[in-house]
């Protein structure tokens, strides 16, 4: 039975369900899967591929979906942003930085403007430049996010939002899994809900097999909100974010001595230089509420 919210008005779906664009799992046959179930699919092109862009549209065939932006990241690259706006998507989410400079072009292309922030003060900024739904996203949520829990976010934003502009659609994310999670969002004032880690283990996820059986198998208790695995991989992240991943030996070893990685990193890679490659760690960043996978030795 339909759920009828201002998020359901706003972009003419049938529940207010939005699927996280996660650059490693949400491509465009998840989010087609998700607009035919009546919410809005959301494709995640992450740090940003021209190639891949192609692609994923191309997957989601006709379905009418959206796409997302780490924003730091396409602020290095912009001209993806037109390729992406060629493909006429029903939305673009940007997440995790300065979302003005795209904030013009997406609206002239007739696309919804999704924020995502972390913050009261950052809920402000997104409706001062033309966001049409702000996504408040918690702690809890997996992936790159911030520390205040979504519990506590989540009607601040809501009742800011609400008096800067009340046409402003605000939807939480952050540990949402479930109808019990959608219901507890709608309580706190939030018209929907943007959930990643639930479509993980999907059919239609771009997940592999042996990811979606860790995530099934672990528990929230098992992941760690941490920066190692940014480090290690020399993504030039914020310091502002961490990401939520499951636990394994490299982040036992590194977690709290992020420092130390920074500097030990050179001689390690100097150290193992002409050595058959070994992959340290690859996460799968997913939210506390049910667990996160994380590939590594």
């Amino acid at each position: 039975m339909p759920l009828r919210t201002k998020l359901t008005e706003k972009l003419g779906i049938s529940h207010p369900i939005l699927v996280a664009p996660r650059g490693t799992a949400s491509g465009g046959t998840l989010a087609k899967a998700v607009t035919e179930a009546g919410g809005l699919g959301i494709i995640g092109f992450g740090y940003g591929n021209q190639e891949r862009i192609d692609q994923e549209f191309r997957a989601a065939g006709n379905a009418r979906v959206g796409c997302g932006f780490i924003t730091w990241s396409l602020a290095r690259q912009p001209h993806l942003l037109a390729r992406a706006l060629d493909h006429k998507p029903a939305a673009v989410m940007l997440s995790f930085g300065d979302a003005r400079p795209f904030a013009a072009a997406i609206k002239d292309a007739g696309a919804a403007l999704i924020s995502q922030v972390q913050t009261v003060a950052q809920a402000m900024k997104a409706v001062d430049i033309g966001t049409d739904i702000v996504i408040a996203q918690g702690t809890e949520a997996g992936g790159h996010g911030a520390t205040r829990s979504t519990l506590a976010l989540v009607p601040a934003v809501v009742d800011a939002v609400r008096e800067r502009n009340d046409e402003v659609v605000v939807v939480a994310a952050g540990g949402i899994a479930d109808g019990r999670g959608l219901a507890a969002a709608l309580m706190l004032g939030a018209q929907g809900a943007l959930l990643g880690t639930r479509f993980l283990a999907s059919d239609e996820a771009l997940t592999s097999a042996a990811a979606k059986a860790k995530l099934v198998a672990a528990r929230g208790d098992d992941t760690v909100r941490t920066r190692v695995f940014d480090i290690v991989r020399n993504l030039d992240w914020p310091t502002l974010y961490t990401g939520r991943a499951l636990q394994n030996s490299f982040s036992r070893q590194w977690h709290g001595r992020e420092a130390e990685l920074e500097k030990s990193l050179p001689l390690r890679r100097r150290a193992t230089r002409g050595q058959p490659k070994r992959t340290i760690s690859i996460p799968q960043w997913s939210s506390r509420v049910n667990a996160s996978i994380s590939f590594a030795t």
